[in-house]
Parts: C-alpha cells; sequence; structure tokens
C-alpha cells in the first residue's frame, strides 16, 4: 500500500511542479491569439470551455488503454508501479503537453506536419502514411470489438451493430466538434473517473492487499518471465498510462479549441496525469483482487488473458451493479469513442497535408468517405497479423514524437536534455523489442541489446553532430520564442480561415 500511495502522491504533486517547469520551459502565452479565434470556421477550429476539453482529451488519449493496459502490466508485478509513475511523469507528461502546445503554436497543425517541419521531408511522409493508416486501423478495430460484445449482450447480428457504429462513427467525424463529440465525450469521460475513483476508494477502505515494490519483489512476475523480460516488454504492454504515440495524434482536436495556451498545462499535462493515476489504480486492483501478481498470472492465464473480463469480475464484485453499469461504459463506449476520434483525426491529417480546407461539408466528404470504405474494408479482413504490430508502432511513434520535441527545444534553445532523455530511452525500448519479440526477428536477448545499443548511439551522434546543425541553418539563432515563426510559417496555410467574422460568445 504504501509503494502505491507514495506513487499516487508523485504524480499529483508533478503535475503542479513539472507541470509548471514545462509551461515556463515552453513559454506558455496566454495573451496570445489561439488558433479557436486565428483560424475559426465553426467546424474544427472553434473555443470549447476547458472543462470539457479536458475531459474530451482525457477520453481520447485513455479508452481502454489505462485499464487493460494497466491490468496485463500488473502481471509483471509492483515494477508495474514505477513504469507507469516515471513514464507518465518524465516521457508521457512531457510528450503529450509539449507537442500539444507545439501544434497549438503551430495553428493546430496535426502531428505528421509538424514532425516534418523538424525531422525533415523523409520522416515527414513516412510519418502521414504510417498515422493514416494507424487512425483507420484504431477506427476499425474499435468498430468491429464494441459490435461483437453488443452482439453477445443482445443478441442483434454483429454486422448490424456494425454499420451503427459506423453511421455514429460518420457523424462524430463529419460534424463540428461541438455537436457530438463536445456533448457526449463529458459525461463518458467522468464515468471514466467515478470507475476509478470508486476502485481506489474500495482498495483503500477494504481488506485488500496491494503488492510492496521491495528487494524481494523487484523481478518478473510473469509465468514466462524469459520470453516477456520487463525490459522491453512491460513499456510497450502497458502504453496508455506512461507514454504512448496515439496520444500525440489526438492532441490537434484539442490544440484547435483550447481558448489560450495556459490551458495546456491541465488539458495537455492534467490529461496524461489523470490517465496515470487511473492506470495505477487498475494496476493496484489487478494485484490486490486476486491476491497478488503470480495470481493475477495464474487467474487470466484461466481466461485467455481476457481483460475484458477481468475489468468486469472487479468491477461487478466491488461496485455491485453500479460497478456493472460502469464496465459496460469502459468495455463498450470507450473503444467507440477511440475509434471515432481515430477517424476524426485522420480526416485532419489528411485534411493538412492535402491542403484542403474543412469548412465546407463536401471537403469533409472528400476525405472522409474514402477512409470510411478502407475502414470498412478492413473489419472484413483478418486483421490479427497487422494488429500484432499496434503496440510496437503506437511506441514507434511516441519515439519519433519525442525526438521532434527535442529538435523543437534545442533549435529555440531551451533545455532540451528533458526530451533527449526520453527520446533515447524510448528508441531503446522499440529497437530492441521488434528485435527479439515473437512478432520480430527474435534474436537472442543480449545480441538484440547489443544491437539496440548500436542503433541508438548511431541516432544519438546524429542528432548532436548533424540535425542541430541542419536546423540552426533553418531556424536563425535570434528567433524569438515567443512563436513569431510559427506564424510566419503557417500564416497562409489552407487551414487557416481569417474570415474577420464575429466569434460566438461560449
Amino acid at each position: 500500500m504504501i509503494t502505491f500511495l507514495i506513487c499516487f502522491a508523485v504524480l499529483v504533486g508533478a503535475y503542479f511542479i513539472y507541470g509548471r517547469y514545462l509551461e515556463r520551459t515552453i513559454g506558455a502565452d496566454p495573451d496570445r491569439e489561439p488558433p479557436c479565434r486565428s483560424r475559426y470556421d465553426g467546424v474544427d477550429y472553434l473555443p470549447l470551455p476547458k472543462w470539457k476539453t479536458f475531459l474530451i482529451q482525457l477520453l481520447n488519449i485513455a479508452g481502454l488503454g489505462p485499464i487493460f493496459g494497466a491490468l496485463l502490466g500488473a502481471m509483471y508485478g509492483p515494477v508495474a508501479f514505477l513504469w507507469i509513475t516515471l513514464g507518465g511523469i518524465l516521457i508521457g507528461g512531457l510528450h503529450d503537453y509539449v507537442s500539444g502546445m507545439i501544434s497549438m503554436k503551430m495553428g493546430g497543425l496535426s502531428l505528421p506536419e509538424i514532425v516534418g517541419r523538424y525531422l525533415g521531408p523523409v520522416m515527414k511522409q513516412s510519418m502521414r502514411a504510417v498515422t493514416l493508416l494507424l487512425m483507420v486501423l484504431v477506427g476499425a478495430v474499435f468498430l468491429v470489438g464494441p459490435a461483437g460484445i453488443l452482439q453477445g449482450m443482445t443478441g442483434m447480428n454483429q454486422s448490424t451493430w456494425i454499420w451503427i457504429i459506423l453511421l455514429y462513427y460518420i457523424l462524430a467525424t463529419l460534424l463540428p466538434i461541438d455537436k457530438i463529440i463536445g456533448r457526449i465525450y463529458p459525461l463518458f469521460g467522468a464515468a471514466l473517473f467515478f470507475m476509478a475513483l470508486g476502485i481506489l476508494y474500495v482498495l483503500l477502505f477494504d481488506a485488500y492487499t496491494i503488492p510492496e515494490l521491495s528487494a524481494g519483489n523487484w523481478h518478473n512476475f510473469k509465468t514466462d518471465a524469459a520470453r516477456f523480460p520487463i525490459f522491453p516488454t512491460l513499456f510497450i504492454t502497458i502504453a496508455c498510462g506512461a507514454v504512448s504515440g496515439f496520444h500525440a495524434t489526438q492532441s490537434p482536436l484539442m490544440a484547435r479549441c483550447l481558448q489560450n495556451e495556459q490551458q495546456g498545462k491541465p488539458v495537455f499535462f492534467g490529461a496524461m496525469i489523470s490517465e496515470s493515476l487511473i492506470a495505477l489504480v487498475w494496476a493496484a486492483a489487478g494485484m490486490a483482487f486476486w491476491g497478488g501478481p503470480e495470481e493475477l498470472n495464474t487467474t487470466l492465464a484461466e481466461h485467455g488473458d481476457n481483460a475484458a473480463w477481468a475489468v468486469n469480475e472487479i468491477t461487478r464484485t466491488t461496485l455491485g451493479k453500479f460497478g456493472a453499469v460502469l464496465a459496460l461504459l469502459g468495455v463498450v463506449v470507450a473503444p467507440i469513442t477511440s475509434g471515432d476520434s481515430a477517424f476524426r483525426s485522420a480526416r485532419l491529417i489528411a485534411a493538412d497535408f492535402l491542403h484542403l480546407e474543412q469548412r465546407a461539408i463536401r471537403r469533409r466528404l472528400y476525405i472522409s468517405i474514402p477512409l470510411f470504405v478502407v475502414g470498412f474494408a478492413i473489419t472484413l479482413m483478418n486483421f490479427g497479423v497487422i494488429w500484432q504490430y499496434f503496440a510496437w508502432v503506437n511506441q514507434t511513434l511516441a519515439a519519433v514524437t519525442l525526438w521532434t520535441i527535442t529538435v523543437y527545444l534545442t533549435v529555440r534553445h531551451k533545455n532540451f536534455w528533458i526530451a533527449l532523455l526520453p527520446s533515447i530511452f524510448m528508441t531503446q525500448v522499440v529497437t530492441l523489442y521488434i528485435l527479439i519479440a515473437p512478432e520480430g526477428l527474435l534474436l537472442p536477448y543480449w545480441t538484440g541489446f547489443g544491437i539496440a545499443n548500436a542503433i541508438n548511439a548511431f541516432i544519438t551522434i546524429l542528432f548532436f553532430r548533424y540535425r542541430i546543425r541542419r536546423c540552426n541553418d533553418i531556424f536563425p539563432e535570434n528567433e524569438g520564442d515567443e512563436g513569431d515563426e510559427e506564424d510566419k510559417e503557417h500564416e497562409d496555410s489552407p487551414v487557416d480561415n481569417r474570415n474577420g467574422s464575429e466569434l460566438p460568445i461560449r
């Protein structure tokens, strides 16, 4: 219990201390005109209240990640607490806050365009392809999964549910963000919080024992520990709740709705810390509910490592009928809301690189129809082979985003070490994983570790020897820190919809 409480307190404290440091480092200016006003279009660029943007951002980045991932990560033992806490603050918090703020300072630009700005045209083209595929794949998976669950609950044919959910996705993707997402996401985001608070109350005041992280517990509790080493497998298993590249694809949605830059800390950093707190609670619940990480491994193995079953069992037992309703919201609604925001992000990513403004509905249809056709086609395929690479691609996306942040801070003469060290760490994680994992090259662990070290060292040397010099050629050293350069770069952007019209008061 002591380890859990310390980690919980550190996460809360980090919001005020480290969050404030990041805010000063990035230069959050409350007087700078936000994209929701300078580029207002009434569809994607429009001001929303801070509390709404926070809950929307939380649900966008969370979904089932901090629940399912945390439960599966708890199978490694109390070391999961350490990764959720330090990862959520030093890597995930930095990743989400700075990438969201860069997007806001660059007019709400999507991730691939930002990466291209700082890592070059080759990375930009690669990120365009990868993020679009990732978004459509997420949308397709979160179309089929909930439809299957709803079929089992209602008896209605799965294909019927797929069409119903697809219709919702189309409306949520095409309509202005305040019409559907802005109205229902806060409700479901609050439900995610209430579920976690209910589980937290049970853990603190009922007869449950949360394992401590001690010298005796500092080892891998997985049944087949040799096949699933803590480093790097734990850091791939627990993504949402620690760090997830998917988050950086979602932040531009809220970067286009925040009303000033100082709202970035509670929305971007605050949502990440909140997600880490939720993940911490669920990791503790997984270990405590069945009596320890060994028992958790045994129980989940008997049920095919089905995290959805575990969530239902924990909530139904500890929270009764109310818990069963919350579990339903978590297992069905959370993935649906992640799916619709994935398709909406895909539309915005495509619109940015096609230079197609989105005020007119027909322009949104030009982009959305092909995306939904591809997404529906994926549901008819056996995409299991593709999906098994999702976790690795997601964390690789996080590593690329962290390197982008490192260069961004470097060329503005900020403290780039706060991003460089996480970049090196995550590069080591994703490189080693693909070298030794069953879906990778299956190399011996230490062979893969040596190769990953060499690759990581090469990338780091490139950063110090070439990237800084190149970026200083592009961005003059006397460039201001107030974001003037971002304005100049994007003042003629096709998503810039200044029309002099008066904004609605919200």
